[in-house]
């Protein structure tokens, strides 16, 4: 039994949802999405509320009533508030600059490294005195970011000595102790 498709996705004031036969559509201040929905499950939209049933018990159906209500609730927070992602480089000379839609980062290389990042991406790096430079991704799909963040990230993972790389603001890194001197 999936408890999450059960769960109604209510519409917030100025999200328009519109259902073409398994094309979703959500529209809101910040933009518009699209997803397509398995034409085995079916979509009502009473009073503000979005809910989705699936038509059988199967594993299958159970399976994607959970995922494709989890993704329509994902793009109507998307179009309404929006996500955000910050990202931060620890670690001595490290610096980040953003000119456009292309973030570049010196991360210890002996060369910067450039993105190009996609249109629906609004990047912003901050450096102030005392902190270590940030990187603030903003978009309405979540798993755009997400998928941008965790690149992004890859580019120098943060060690478990130092905590020295790029991690993404408020996580804990798990660190280690060095080598211990033999007597």
């Amino acid at each position: 039994m999936s408890r999450i498709g059960k769960a109604p996705v209510v519409i917030p004031e100025g999200v328009e949802v519109k259902v073409d036969g398994s094309l979703v559509t959500v529209k809101g201040k910040k933009g518009e999405l699209k997803q397509v929905v398995d034409k085995d499950m079916i979509i009502n939209i009473e009073d503000g509320q979005l809910t989705i049933t699936r038509p059988t018990e199967q594993k299958r159906h159970k399976a994607l009533h959970g995922l494709y209500r989890s993704l329509i609730a994902n793009m109507v927070i998307g179009v309404s508030e929006g996500y955000k992602k910050e990202l931060d480089l620890v670690g001595v000379g490290f610096r980040a600059s953003a000119t456009g839609q292309m973030l570049e980062m010196a991360v210890g290389f002996s060369h910067p490294v450039v993105f190009l990042l996609p249109e629906e991406v609004k990047v912003e790096a901050t450096m102030e005195k005392g902190k270590p430079p940030r990187v603030t991704l903003e978009s309405v799909d979540k798993q755009l970011i997400g998928q941008i963040a965790a690149r992004i990230r890859s580019v120098r993972k943060p060690e478990p000595y130092k905590g020295k790389g790029i991690k993404f603001a408020g996580e804990v890194l798990r660190r280690k102790e060095g080598k211990s001197a033999k007597k």
